[in-house]
Formats: structure tokens, C-alpha cells, sequence
């Protein structure tokens, strides 16, 4: 009898064990018992109170779209809005903070008539659905002038919209080879661009027959010049800067992870590390869109689907619970206290207690 109640005593504390084990390791698209049903905020850490509130609220800012990506804030005086791209619909659309929509550049991506032959297709349907393809742009970023950059996935090129309206393309060539899907974009302070492709701006992926490019990784345009600063990663994606700029946040797209590169005074990239590893979380969402706030915490789109942010020691401090998967976010408002969140068919928002980044076009 005595065997026999050690043994049940073991067996309770291995259960115990495991089960306190796996609340640990809760992802953010499980619901811990002490996170309310109707909560967006998954609070991990105490110091993720400075940043955002528990009782914090997700709004539907718009909805209806294909697959969006690169949200961008435009400051303008004391408001602005939100420029992004609807993948299927080869456009950028333009949101004002109280949902006025209104079309800002049709045929962005991809500018031929042959759209049948360009763009993979759509992530996560089934196999009995319609195809939707990715044919229009992807990343959105402002450049120090503030003039809108795009990376145009399907168009194979970053382009610049002059302040005319031109359109200008400043890289589609890497030592002679088109590129394959360039992704998401960013710029330092100084003016250089730095960029990811990949090969999902084309139809057949790495084994269509217009691919030139095999390199994959991260690129930058500076003084009319492209180079290849990151080539040691098996797929890029998102791209963002520390607040001192001294470190370049870089993710991995469905590998999951993210790595931090040290700046150069000259604008190459050295020392890369791994910054943060969710490959064991198997909960829908990407490393895909992210962005730093001022005090230099990454808010990362990922497994959940959520929003997860990390502080800049890479801890996990806490989740936001999203009802769809994410592609990508920004900082806006006139304050920079709200996210909004590009969603697979929504435009989300919610409101954050710490400012995102401003940068010198702000006006």
C-alpha cells in the first residue's frame, strides 16, 4: 500500500510538472486561465504595463481586403494616415484614423498586363478554394524627403513616387540579375535604403523560368549603388531599425526566427545574432512585419496570430491577440501611441502607452 501511494505521489507532482511546464511555454494564441476570454493583451512580463494596457482595446479600423501588407504612417501636421497594399488587388490604398478610404495608387506592384504569370499564391487557402495570386506591391516606407518607396514584390524593384507623381525606379538589378520578389523596406537617417527579396514575387517561386537572382538576403541602395549586406539567412523578410540605429532587426518570414545585425559607420552590417526564436510555437502567423519603439522594444508579428513584443535583451514580455493573421504594423497617430495592424482583410488599431519612432520627415 505504501509503494502504491509513492507511486500516485509522483505521479502527481510529474503531472505537476508538465503542466506548469506548459503554461510557460503558453503561446499567444492559447488563452492562459489568468488572460480573460475577451482580452487582447497577453501579459508575460510586469514591464509590459509600461508599454501597453491590459485592458487595452482592438478596433476594426476597415475592413474587406484581399491580403494587406506594409502599413506606413504619413505624418501631416497634427494627423496623418495609413498607406498600405492589397496584394490581390495590385493597389495602395489610403486610410484616414476614423476610416475614410480612399484609393492612393492603382497598378502598384506589378505595371504590365500579364498578371497571370507573376505573383505565388496567397498563403493559407485550401485546396478546394479559388486561387488568389500576390500581384501587387508589399513593403511601404518613407524616405527623408517623404516621399512614399515601394517595394513592389511583383515588379521586382524598390521604386520611389516623386513628389510629381513620377514614379522613379531606384533598384531592380543586383550585379546584373533582376531581383525576385523584393519584400519589405526601410531607411536610415542618412538616406540609405536597405531591402529583402525573395522569390515570391514570381509565379513559379525559385523554379520559375524568369528567376536570375539567387541570392537571397538583404540589400541596400546607397549613392546609386546596390550592394548585398546580409546573405547568411535561408529567407528575409521584415526589416527595422534600433532607436540609435546601431543594430538592424532582420526576420526570417516562415523560418520564424529574428537576427540582429551591428550598423557600420559606412552602412554594411557585421556580427549577426540571433535576437528572438519562435520556431517551436506552431500556432498560425509569421515572422513577417515589425517595428521598434523608442525605448527600443521590437514589435513583432508572429505565431498566434499576435503581435509579440520583445524587449530589446530578447524577452518576451507579452502578446497582442489578433483574430487573423498579420502581415505587418506601424506606429501612428500624431502622438505614435497607437499600432495599427495590417490583419489578412482588416486594418486593426490599438492604443499603446509608449511612442514608436519619428523620423525627421515628420511634419
Amino acid at each position: 500500500m505504501r509503494g502504491l501511494i509513492l507511486i500516485s505521489a509522483g505521479v502527481v507532482i510529474v503531472a505537476l510538472l508538465v503542466s506548469a511546464r506548459a503554461a510557460q511555454n503558453s503561446s499567444p494564441g492559447l488563452k492562459p486561465d489568468h488572460i480573460a476570454a475577451n482580452k487582447v493583451v497577453m501579459r508575460l512580463d510586469s514591464a509590459l504595463d509600461a508599454l501597453i494596457s491590459p485592458d487595452a482595446e482592438l478596433q476594426k479600423v476597415k475592413a474587406g481586403f484581399g491580403f494587406t501588407e506594409g502599413i506606413t504612417w504619413v505624418p501631416r501636421g497634427n494627423s496623418g494616415y495609413v498607406l498600405f497594399s492589397d496584394m490581390w488587388t495590385n493597389q495602395i490604398y489610403k486610410l484616414t484614423s476614423n476610416g475614410q478610404l480612399s484609393l492612393y495608387l492603382d497598378h502598384s506592384g506589378y505595371t504590365a498586363f500579364d498578371i497571370w504569370r507573376v505573383g505565388m499564391h496567397s498563403p493559407e487557402q485550401a485546396p478546394g478554394d479559388d486561387k488568389w495570386y500576390q500581384i501587387g506591391s508589399n513593403g511601404l516606407a518613407l524616405d527623408r524627403e517623404g516621399r512614399l518607396l515601394i517595394a513592389t514584390w511583383t515588379g521586382r524593384s524598390i521604386d520611389r513616387i516623386e513628389k510629381n507623381g513620377k514614379r522613379t525606379t531606384l533598384a531592380d538589378r543586383y550585379d546584373g540579375k533582376r531581383f525576385s520578389g523584393t519584400n519589405d523596406i526601410i531607411v536610415k537617417k542618412d538616406g540609405a535604403i536597405y531591402f529583402t527579396d525573395g522569390a515570391g514575387g514570381l509565379r513559379g517561386g525559385d523554379k520559375d523560368p524568369t528567376k536570375e537572382l539567387d541570392q537571397r538576403g538583404v540589400f541596400m541602395v546607397k549613392d546609386g549603388k546596390v550592394s548585398l549586406v546580409v546573405n547568411d539567412m535561408p529567407t528575409t523578410n521584415g526589416l527595422a531599425f534600433s532607436p540609435d540605429e546601431n543594430y538592424l532587426y532582420v526576420n526570417a518570414s516562415v523560418r520564424n526566427f529574428v537576427r540582429r545585425y551591428g550598423v557600420q559607420p559606412d552602412d554594411t552590417l557585421t556580427n549577426g545574432q540571433m535576437f528572438y526564436d519562435m520556431r517551436d510555437v506552431k500556432d498560425p502567423g509569421i515572422t513577417d512585419g515589425m517595428k521598434v519603439d523608442a525605448k527600443g522594444n521590437v514589435w513583432e508579428t508572429g505565431p498566434g496570430p499576435a503581435i509579440w513584443v520583445i524587449s530589446p535583451e530578447g524577452k518576451h514580455l507579452g502578446s497582442i491577440r489578433l483574430p487573423e493573421v498579420s502581415a505587418n504594423l506601424t506606429f501612428g497617430d500624431s502622438d505614435r501611441k497607437a499600432i495599427y495592424i495590417a490583419g489578412h482583410t482588416t486594418i486593426y488599431k490599438i492604443r499603446v502607452e509608449t511612442p514608436g519612432l519619428t523620423f525627421s520627415h515628420d511634419r
